[in-house]
């Protein structure tokens, strides 16, 4: 498939690569790049550490003390692998015309050709648009755990109130955020975003280690088995291995905005050095962070671990730490959530500038100065304000949050859309433009290791996906629209 993309893109206009580089350049004149490893490395962790981390003690229960460590370190080295190639992808050789490419589904049309860049698109926005359905959702459960664990602690002292407040209005008020945030330009734009994502992803993930360090000290033995859980019978243990190892993988994918992150940092040193860096710095961080979490959440648990520490029963005291936990959650996606839509509204808005570029609608702006938090030593940024993307942007979260209150178990549906994403976009286009980009030879042994390791990741792949199938049909018996499930 690698050698027909091939020829694919021989086909493509000379002209319209020069002319495309030629683009590509004076761009890179009229915006100079701030970005830098960490603040790279800042995007990179707020989307790797999120709600995978509060479920990575389930994860462990499924595949014991030998395979959950391996599964992580394993997909942690995968990860850089395939990303590492992404990043040597964002400049064209000289032979194909040299262009810089600020997104995904660009550098996919320039190696492969427009059909593969159609299929890269379809998926890649799916997977993007289906996250930001998950944020929702899981932002939605972490506030109702607030809710639950203070009206526990109040039955507990006897001085409940009986009130409560439901799941969608939580939702709703997370989709309000957004559509405030949703007005920042750009990525670069959004780096102290970032940040305070990543500060808050580590605040949850530290209390829910110290929860379970302590839950493992209070027993003082290490629960779990050398292969994890038995389940109902054997084909209920293949299905959660499937699962545990999709829980870990889906929370890995960040190739969609890969692109786009390395499109925030400066040309010097090159944005593929910086990239990669930033892509080791950001993966090894996250695996440590599961790592710790796996380890002490099995040990405390054994092979009875929550599927969500914070959200389920696990713990309901200090119901204040709890809390403060649950909290971070919501801070956090609401910094991840910007970081995987920026890359949708700019398609979007793209398509419509070019579908109807003399549109008064289109064309008209009003540029307005903000002033950033002081703590975060950012500089004053400036947002410019236009109907066009008001509208658009305010449509995408409208109906993302719409789908999320209705359906409260698109977790499941997530996880299917995720599994399909991540051969396509994680692995298989990154070695065919890899292929492409090094005019490797159908046949040589380079081409066949990586298209080799390529076929065994789309059966794990595949299996994942019949997994979170399987999962999404149990979910759909158990949903009720408009209440959020943990």
């Amino acid at each position: 498939m690698a050698h027909t993309s091939m020829h694919a893109h021989g086909d493509v206009d000379r002209e319209t690569a020069m002319d495309r580089a030629g683009r590509s350049s004076s761009s890179e004149k009229t915006r100079e790049k701030s970005g830098t490893v960490w603040t790279a490395t800042a995007h990179i962790v707020a989307l790797l550490v999120g709600s995978s981390v509060l479920a990575v003690a389930w994860t462990f229960a499924q595949l014991g003390w030998v395979a959950g460590p391996a599964v992580v370190v394993a997909i942690s080295v995968v990860t850089y692998f395939y990303s590492a190639l992404l990043a040597d992808c964002y400049r064209d050789p000289d032979h194909l015309g040299g262009a810089v490419h600020g997104e995904y589904i660009d550098a996919v049309r320039s190696y492969l050709g427009p059909k593969s860049g159609t299929f890269c698109g379809l998926i890649q926005y799916g997977v993007l648009w289906a996250a930001m359905v998950g944020y929702t959702i899981t932002s939605s459960a972490s506030m109702s755990a607030v809710q639950r664990v203070n009206r526990f602690h109040h039955d507990w002292l006897g001085a409940a109130d009986g009130g409560g407040t439901s799941g969608v209005t939580y939702t709703v008020a997370f989709g309000a955020f957004q559509l405030l945030l949703s007005q920042l330009p750009s990525l670069e734009d959004i780096a102290w975003l970032s940040v305070v994502a990543v500060a808050t992803s580590f605040g949850y993930s530290s209390i829910c280690l110290g929860l379970c360090t302590a839950r493992w000290a209070s027993h003082r033995d290490v629960r779990g088995t050398l292969a994890g859980a038995a389940g109902d019978s054997p084909r209920e243990k293949v299905f959660n291995v499937l699962l545990a190892v999709g829980n870990i993988a889906i929370s890995y994918i960040y190739a969609p905005v890969l692109f786009e992150i390395q499109d925030t940092v400066k040309a010097a040193p090159s944005e593929s050095k910086t990239m990669k860096k930033a892509s080791l710095y950001g993966l090894a961080m996250s695996a440590v962070v599961y790592l710790l979490l796996g380890i002490s959440g099995y040990a405390a648990f054994g092979n009875d671990a929550p599927s969500n520490i914070l959200t389920g029963a696990a713990f309901h005291e200090p119901f204040w730490l709890v809390d403060i936990a649950n909290i971070c959650v919501v801070v956090h996606f609401l910094g991840a959530y910007q970081v995987i839509a920026q890359p949708v509204f700019s398609r979007l808005e793209a398509y419509v500038g070019g579908r109807w570029p003399e549109s008064i609608f289109v064309t008209a702006s009003y540029e307005r100065r903000l002033r950033v938090p002081a703590w975060t030593a950012a500089p004053p940024t400036s947002i410019t304000l236009s109907p066009v993307k008001i509208a658009l942007r305010a449509a995408v979260i409208v109906a993302t949050t719409q789908v999320a209150a209705l359906m409260p178990f698109f977790n499941a549906v997530l996880g299917f859309i995720a599994a399909l994403g991540f051969w396509p976009l994680a692995v298989y286009l990154p070695v065919s433009m890899h292929i492409a980009s090094l005019k490797i030879g159908r046949g040589k042994a380079r081409w066949w290791v990586l298209q080799g390791v390529s076929m065994a990741l789309l059966v794990v792949a595949v299996g994942m996906g019949v997994a979170s199938v399987r999962d999404m049909v149990k979910r759909l018996k158990e949903a009720t629209p408009f209440k959020t499930m943990d």
